[in-house]
């Protein structure tokens, strides 16, 4: 166990609306779907038709730059639509459940006598291979690759994420089957909080583990990353979430591939917010009904993951395979706001010390029910130091994003652009006075960067 990396820089939002500890099972949705515009960096080719039967764990569609990855149907039952956009671009397939939830089986293997390649090969043809990432890019893995490390956070420090040690509870063995795994692969970093003590976590066999402290964005692997051993021009990293790696653990114990995972329904406007057990690409609607019902539907924006770095979704929509959260909060176009501007708005979180909303930021226990509002429009300014307030990361995120703007490649590897994600910047995107849709600039800028660099 090395010594505690202690970040100095961050941001946590306290919000309204904290998941209880009791882990809710509801009820199955009758469709679930995958969309390939959840897997970065890919061209997908569909390889079922309508109304075919699929099990759980059978491809429906395949990457057509590299047909080893698959991306397989979390359930059982018949392909019910396969819906394209412009171009006939495909958004999502769509499967309706025979409820019987019947999945390919695979046999059940032991890592320690296991090959790399054994181990790469059994994780490609059992579709898992689509949730691991790499660096640079942050797009989908290539399996043809030879990655210089694997890297798991154990904790999302994100607003309103689920607990990874709750998440965890009765699963540890099939973790730690996992993360065997990825060590024989590559060497593998498991990064924890400094305050979890599950011994599944501080005490993982086959890994090195580093533990973390500090406000948001700790959690991010990307942060980790930079901490550890950084990423520099001609490096390939891997990363997968943890939940992905008891996937795994599960593929090798019992032979056969658990899409199911635990995610938190929380935000100011769930009635009774929660973890729940879901099947990932699950409807929302079957998610956010019932006994986790809304408060009012209208007025209310439902996202599809964090309220940091998820999207708007309406509750036809369908539950992103890399998301472990739903939130719904206040959408704020109802509320008008006597004085605007002038008032002290003491309920107004904010990270100036010139708002009173600051103040009250440092006793508040129950968190601020913050809405959707932008509350201003984009600047064509970047304030100098409001970026650096916020970002842990040992490079100059201003002068970063200065380059993304202006396309020019050479300034933006010399600033280190192969380190970072979106989701790097979303703290920065929260606190910009400048309005600039960060996240965006640094999709985009990586994908300018990877296609000139094929």
């Amino acid at each position: 166990m090395s010594e505690i990396i202690r970040l100095r820089k961050g941001l946590d939002i306290k919000l309204q609306g904290v998941p209880s500890e009791e882990i809710v099972q509801l009820d199955s949705s009758e469709t679930y779907a995958l969309c390939p515009d959840s897997f970065t960096g890919i061209v997908p080719k569909v390889v079922v038709k309508e109304n075919d039967n699929v099990l759980a764990g059978q491809a429906l569609f395949v990457d057509k730059n590299v047909p080893q990855i698959k991306f397989v149907s979390p359930v059982s039952g018949q392909v019910l639509a396969i819906n394209r956009g412009a171009r006939r671009k495909v958004l999502s397939v769509v499967v309706k459940s025979d409820g019987k939830n019947e999945s390919v089986k695979f046999p059940a293997k032991s890592v320690q006598s296991l090959s790399a390649k054994e181990i790469l090969d059994s994780i490609l043809e059992a579709g898992l291979f689509a949730f691991f990432r790499q660096r640079p890019y942050d797009v989908i893995a290539n399996p043809n690759d030879t990655p210089r490390e694997i890297f798991v956070s154990a904790f999302d420090s994100k607003p309103l994420a689920p607990c990874f040690e709750k998440v965890l509870e009765g699963r540890e063995l099939e973790f730690q089957i996992g993360l065997s795994a990825l060590s024989k692969i590559a060497h593998t970093n498991l990064g924890v909080c400094c305050c979890q003590k599950s011994p599944a976590l501080t005490e993982a066999k086959n890994v090195d583990v580093y533990k973390f402290s500090g406000a948001h964005p700790a959690g991010n692997v990307g942060v980790q990353i930079n901490h550890i051993k950084p990423v520099n021009k001609g490096d390939i990293v891997w990363t997968i979430a943890p939940q992905d790696v008891i996937m795994i653990g599960c593929l090798f114990n019992k032979g056969a591939v658990d899409f199911s995972r635990i995610i938190t329904v929380a935000g100011s406007r769930i009635s009774k917010p929660s973890y729940a057990k879901v099947i990932m690409g699950a409807q929302l609607s079957s998610i956010v009904t019932g006994s986790l019902a809304l408060t009012q539907t209208e007025h209310t924006r439902v996202i599809n993951g964090n309220v940091l770095t998820g999207a708007k979704a309406g509750l036809d929509d369908y539950l992103d395979v890399f998301a472990n959260c739903v939130t719904a909060i206040p959408e704020g176009d109802d509320n008008n706001e006597f004085m605007g501007w002038i008032m002290p708005r003491f309920k107004m979180f904010s990270t100036s010390r010139a708002s009173m909303g600051w103040l009250k930021g440092l006793f508040c226990k129950n968190g601020f029910d913050i809405d959707a509002r932008v509350k201003g429009s984009e600047r064509h300014m970047i304030m100098s130091g409001e970026y650096d307030k916020v970002f842990p990361m040992d490079i100059y995120p201003e002068y970063l994003v200065k380059a993304m703007i202006t396309g020019n490649i050479d300034k933006m590897e010399a600033y280190g652009i192969y380190e970072v994600a979106p989701e790097d910047f979303a703290l920065c995107e929260f606190v910009d006075s400048s309005k600039l849709e960060l996240q965006r600039i640094v999709r985009e800028s990586l994908d300018k960067l990877r296609a000139e660099m094929a």
